[in-house]
């Protein structure tokens, strides 16, 4: 069986393929956001990973989380992994700010949502384009 992206999970923007996980731009403009999602079929949950995946996972999301804080500066960092709408194994990391329109609440259901424009959608994807690469790791 091969890897294929969940439907919920397809429009998301292309950034990188590290060893291990996809890496997903969400097309959010308020909160910088990003998903590192396994590349194995049929994964729900973290503990479904072989043993040296789940080091690799956590290797990569360490790599993620610092070049997250480092770009965008962030008030907090939110990392997680909750598949209740998405069940295949995904982890969120949405930079969040003090003065951003959910704070500090979750981002996920607030009713204040909105796109990148084009600009900032191709530079934002540029830059983490650069920096997420498996030959940075």
């Amino acid at each position: 069986m091969t890897f294929e992206l969940h439907p919920n999970l397809i429009k998301k923007l292309f950034i990188a393929d590290l060893p291990l996980c996809r890496v997903l731009l969400e097309d959010e403009k308020h909160y910088p956001w990003i998903f590192l999602v396994p590349r194995r079929p049929n994964i729900s949950r973290m503990m479904e990973l072989s043993p040296s995946d789940q080091l690799q996972l956590i290797k990569e999301l360490d790599f993620a989380q610092k070049i997250m804080w480092e770009e965008f500066q962030p008030t907090q960092l939110n990392v997680a992994a909750i598949g209740n709408k998405t069940p295949q194994l995904h982890i969120h990391l949405i930079a969040r700010y003090a003065d951003d329109p959910a704070w500090p609440n979750t981002v996920w259901d607030h009713p204040v949502r909105s796109c990148c424009d084009e600009e900032m959608k191709t530079s934002r994807t540029a830059r983490l384009q650069t920096l997420i690469s498996p030959s940075k790791m």
